[in-house]
C-alpha cells in the first residue's frame, strides 16, 4: 500500500465521505436501508472529530467520526477497494488515540453487524446486543473500546 495519510476532515470532504457510505458493499440487500439518502454533511464533520485516511493523490481510503460527548464511534467506514490493507486497524488505531487525548475513558459502538469481527479484532469488548428499531430490522452488537 502506497502512502497513507490521516487527517482531520474537512466541509470539503463532505461529497466523497457520503459517496464512500452509500457504496459501500456492506450496506448491500438487507441492510441498504441503513444508507439510502445518508449524507456526511459539511456540519456533521466541522462538529465531530471526524478523520479520514488518503493516499498520496488524496484519495478517500476510510474515515471515521468519533462524537467526543457522547464517547460514541458513530461512523467508521473503509472503501470497498482498501479493504484488508490494515485501514480499518490505523482509523481504529488513531481513534484511540484521539480519544486518550480527549480524556475518555471508553468508546462505544453500535456496530453493523457484519462489522462485529473487525472491532473484536481491533480491540473492542462486547458488551450486548441492540434490539431493532425503525428502520432497522435486525439486531445490532454493541462493544466498547476501553481507553484508559
Amino acid at each position: 500500500m502506497s502512502d497513507i495519510t490521516i487527517r482531520r476532515a474537512g466541509a470539503e470532504d463532505s461529497k466523497r465521505l457520503t459517496r464512500l457510505v452509500r457504496r459501500s458493499a456492506a450496506y448491500r440487500g438487507d441492510y441498504a436501508a441503513m444508507v439510502e439518502g445518508y449524507q456526511v454533511g459539511g456540519a456533521y464533520i466541522e462538529h465531530h472529530q471526524v478523520f479520514v485516511a488518503v493516499d498520496e493523490n488524496d484519495r478517500v481510503l476510510g474515515f471515521y467520526a468519533l462524537l467526543l460527548d457522547e464517547a460514541e464511534l458513530d461512523l467508521a467506514f473503509v472503501a470497498d477497494a482498501a479493504q484488508g490493507l490494515g485501514i480499518g486497524r490505523l482509523l481504529m488505531e488513531h481513534m484511540t488515540g484521539q480519544a486518550e487525548a480527549a480524556g475518555l475513558a471508553s468508546v462505544r459502538v453500535v456496530a453493523h453487524p457484519p462489522a462485529e469481527e473487525f472491532y473484536l479484532r481491533t480491540g473492542a469488548v462486547p458488551t450486548g446486543t441492540l434490539p431493532p428499531t425503525g428502520r432497522i430490522h435486525w439486531a445490532r452488537p454493541e462493544l466498547r473500546y476501553d481507553i484508559t
